[in-house]
């Protein structure tokens, strides 16, 4: 159980390093529902970036509120 905790800390922190150096965490006013997805799906996918898989989302649809 412990190293899995540890494995899972790494591949998270190893993902947050993977979204940084690709500048996901610039602040940008403008942040929309696909940048925010794709700075998830990269933490999320962390290590395998560095193999070659770039996760990105390209649509992101999100009902309107009610008025």
């Amino acid at each position: 159980m412990k190293i899995g905790s540890i494995i899972v800390v790494l591949w998270l922190v190893i993902g947050a390093l993977a979204a940084l150096q690709r500048g996901y965490f610039s602040d940008d006013s403008k942040t929309s529902c696909a940048e925010a997805s794709t700075v998830f799906v990269t933490v999320i996918a962390g290590p395998l970036n560095y193999v070659g898989i770039n996760p990105k989302i390209k649509n992101c649809n999100v009902p309107e509120p009610s008025k």
